[in-house]
C-alpha cells in the first residue's frame, strides 16, 4: 500500500465554520476537495501524529467513501490508531464520548447536522478536538489559510477498508478498530440514568414514540429503548438510517416534526414524544397535549437533575446560549447556582465544562447536554426526561405546569426567514445595530426598553473575546426582542428573530403561546422592519 503525495490546487471557498464545512453533495465530490481540508487539518493539528482519531458519520449520501478517504489519508499522515464506527455511523455526541474514553487527539464527523441529505442535498465534515469538543474558531481559521496555499495531500493508496466487519485492521503502519456504534455510548448512559427504574415506568404502562427521522440515533434508540430499557418495538420509529434520511428533513421542530406534534395533541398520545435530528444531537420534547420549547426543557431538565442517579449533588453550574429564553436563569437563582450565558455555538460551553464550572447547558436550537461529553446529545435528553416521569409518576405537562407556577414562564419562539440574499440580511442587522442606541427608554405599552446592544463575550476561563453575537432589545425582566445571522445552512443567510415574555402568577399558564407573543411581534415589526427590508410577509419556519 504506497503513501502518494498528490499534487493539488487550493480551493477558496473552504471556510469552515462553527459548525464545521457544509455544502452540497456536488461540492464534496469535486476532484481533490474533500482531500484538501483533510489535508489541511493533518497539517495544521499536528498531534494527531503517532496519536489516536475517531472517525464516523451520520450515515447520509456519500458518508462511505469519505470515511473511506479519510482512513487512508490519515494513516499517509502518520496517525497511529483510527476508531471507526461500523457502518461508518456515529453519532456526534456519541464520537465526542469516544474521544474522551480513548483520550484521542481529536476526531472527523461526517454530518450536516439537521440538513437534508441525498445525491442533492448536503454534506459536511467538522473536527473534534482532544477533550471531545468542537474545533475553536482560531484553530478552523488556521485549517482555512492552509487550505488556501495547500499544493498536495498524502493518501495510501488501494486501500478499501471493510466498514461492516467489527475488529482489527490494517492500512500501512495504522491499526483500524471498526466498533460497535452504541455500546460505548449506552454504556455511558447507563452510569448516568435509573435503567431499573425507567424499566418499571415502560412496564406499568408508560408509553414512548421516539422519531429516529432514519437519521443516525435509530441503532442508539433500538439498543437503548428497546433491548435496554424493554419498551415496545413501536416505540421507536424511522429507525432504519438511510442516506437520504428517507427522504425527510431530519430537523425535530414543529414544522418538519409536525406529525409528532399532531400525534401529541390526540387524545390517546403516548406519555413522552420525541425526537432527534441527523447526527443526534438535537432533540424535541413533547407530552401529552403539550410542546417543550427547548428553553423550558433545559430549565426543567435543571430543576430536576438531582433526581437522576449520575447528577445527584454534582450541579457546579447552568448555561445557555444568549438567544435562548432565560427560564434556567430561574432555576440557578433558586438553587444557587451561577449561570452562564454565552453565544450561539456549542464550543462556548466547553472551557466551562473543562474548568469544572458547569453541569447542564442548552441552546434554543433544541440542543440539549451535560457535563458527561462536549457536545450536544438528543438522546441524553429523552433518557433524562424519561427518568424525571418514571422518578416522579407525574406527567410531561403535570411537570411543566408545576415548574410555570413555581419559576413563572417564558413565552417563547423563533421566526427563521431562510435563504436571504446576504446583502438584505446584513442591511437588516446594520439598520438595527445602528438605531439600537436611540431605543433605549421607548416605552412600548407597559413595557420599556432597558438595554438594546450588540451582544459581545469575554469567556471567564481563557479571557477571549467573541463579539458581533447578535442583537438584543431588553425590556427588563419583563421581554426580550432578540436578531442574529445563523450559519448553519450552505446557500444564502438565514435571519432569526427570537421573540420571549416572561409572566408569573396566573398569567404564567393564561395563554397560548403565539398569543402571548403577538403584541411583542407587532413591535418587533415596527422596530426592526423585517418584512418591509425582505419583502418576506411571513418566517420560513416558526418554532
Amino acid at each position: 500500500m504506497p503513501i502518494r503525495e498528490i499534487p493539488t490546487r487550493p480551493y477558496q471557498d473552504q471556510k469552515s465554520g462553527t459548525a464545521g464545512l457544509r455544502k452540497k453533495v456536488a461540492v464534496f465530490q469535486q476532484p481533490h476537495y474533500l482531500e484538501n481540508f483533510l489535508q489541511s487539518i493533518f497539517d495544521v493539528e499536528t498531534s494527531l501524529r503517532g496519536a489516536t482519531l475517531i472517525i464516523g458519520g451520520d450515515g447520509r449520501y456519500h458518508n462511505r467513501e469519505a470515511i473511506q478517504t479519510a482512513i487512508a489519508m490519515a494513516a499517509a499522515n502518520g496517525v497511529r490508531k483510527i476508531i471507526v464506527g461500523q457502518g461508518g455511523i456515529l453519532s456526534t455526541p456519541a464520537a465526542s464520548h469516544l474521544i474522551r474514553l480513548h483520550h484521542a487527539a481529536g476526531g472527523l464527523l461526517f454530518t450536516a447536522s439537521h440538513n437534508p441529505a441525498g445525491p442533492d442535498g448536503d454534506f459536511g465534515i467538522k473536527f473534534n478536538i482532544a477533550g471531545g469538543g468542537q474545533a475553536s474558531e482560531t484553530l478552523t481559521g488556521k485549517i482555512y489559510e492552509q487550505s488556501t496555499q495547500l499544493t498536495r495531500y498524502r493518501i495510501v493508496e488501494g486501500t478499501s477498508l471493510d466498514l461492516d466487519r467489527r475488529g482489527a485492521q490494517k492500512i500501512a503502519d495504522t491499526d483500524v478498530d471498526v466498533v460497535d456504534s452504541v455500546e460505548d455510548y449506552a454504556r455511558l448512559q447507563q452510569s448516568l440514568f435509573d435503567f431499573d427504574r425507567i424499566r418499571e415506568w415502560f412496564k406499568k404502562g408508560g408509553r414512548l414514540r421516539f422519531d429516529a427521522m432514519h437519521a443516525v440515533t435509530g441503532p442508539y434508540a433500538k439498543r437503548i429503548f428497546i433491548e435496554q430499557l424493554g419498551a415496545p418495538e413501536t416505540s421507536v420509529m424511522n429507525g432504519c438510517p438511510l442516506e437520504d434520511f428517507g427522504d425527510g428533513h431530519p430537523d425535530p421542530n414543529l414544522i418538519y416534526a409536525k406529525h409528532l406534534y399532531d400525534l401529541a395533541m390526540s387524545a390517546d398520545g403516548p406519555d413522552l414524544i420525541a425526537a432527534s435530528d441527523g447526527d443526534g444531537d438535537r432533540n424535541m420534547i413533547l407530552g401529552r397535549g403539550l410542546f417543550i420549547s427547548p428553553g423550558d426543557s433545559l430549565a426543567m431538565l435543571a430543576a430536576h437533575l438531582d433526581k437522576l442517579p449520575g447528577y445527584k449533588g454534582r450541579l457546579k453550574g447552568l448555561a445557555r446560549s444568549m438567544p435562548t429564553c432565560r427560564a434556567v436563569d430561574q432555576v440557578a437563582r433558586a438553587l444557587g447556582v451561577e449561570c452562564h450565558e454565552t453565544p450561539t455555538g456549542w464550543k462556548f460551553f466547553c472551557n466551562l465544562l473543562d474548568a469544572g464550572r458547569l453541569t447542564l447547558c442548552g441552546e434554543e436550537s433544541f440542543g440539549t447536554s451535560s457535563s458527561h461529553t462536549r457536545e450536544k446529545d438528543g438522546l441524553w435528553a429523552v433518557l433524562a426526561w424519561l427518568n424525571i416521569l418514571a422518578v416522579t409518576g407525574m406527567s410531561v405537562q403535570q411537570i411543566a405546569q408545576a415548574h410555570w407556577q413555581r419559576f413563572g414562564r417564558h413565552y417563547y419562539a423563533r421566526h427563521d426567514y431562510d435563504d436571504l440574499p446576504v446583502a438584505t440580511a446584513n442591511a437588516v442587522m446594520a439598520q438595527l445595530k445602528t438605531a439600537s442606541p436611540n431605543l433605549i427608554g421607548q416605552h412600548h405599552g407597559a413595557w420599556t426598553i432597558s438595554q438594546a446592544d450588540e451582544f459581545s463575550y469575554t469567556d471567564p476561563i481563557d479571557g477571549s473575546v467573541a463579539t458581533a453575537q447578535g442583537l438584543r432589545i431588553v425590556f427588563g425582566e419583563a421581554a426580550r426582542i432578540i436578531l442574529r445571522l445563523s450559519g448553519t445552512g450552505t446557500q444564502g443567510a438565514t435571519l432569526r428573530l427570537y421573540l420571549e415574555r416572561y409572566e408569573t402568577g396566573v398569567d404564567a399558564l393564561a395563554w397560548q403561546n403565539n398569543e402571548a407573543l403577538a403584541p411583542l411581534a407587532i413591535i418587533a415589526d415596527k422596530l426592526i422592519r423585517i418584512a418591509e427590508q425582505t419583502g418576506r410577509k411571513t418566517p420560513s419556519v416558526i418554532t
